[in-house]
């Protein structure tokens, strides 16, 4: 049977992993913005911060089914 957290423990500070999972995304959504913005591709959407949001969504969502189950 596979352990699955309830909650992930950093330096003795506990942490929901669905917290954890949220702001990976969001740090990878704000990495491949930059990566966006840099290359000039985000001029292709319509509006950049509901892509900004959307990725942190789905990074958030990827994040929280593979590396941090919960």
């Amino acid at each position: 049977m596979q352990f699955i957290p309830s909650e992930v423990s950093i330096y003795g500070v506990y942490f929901p992993p669905y917290l954890l999972a949220g702001i990976l995304g969001v740090v990878l959504a704000g990495v491949t913005a930059m990566v966006l913005n840099r290359y000039r591709l985000s001029r292709f959407f319509f509006y950049p911060p509901l892509v900004f949001l959307a990725l942190a969504v789905i990074y958030g969502g990827l994040i929280s089914i593979f590396l941090i189950p919960a």
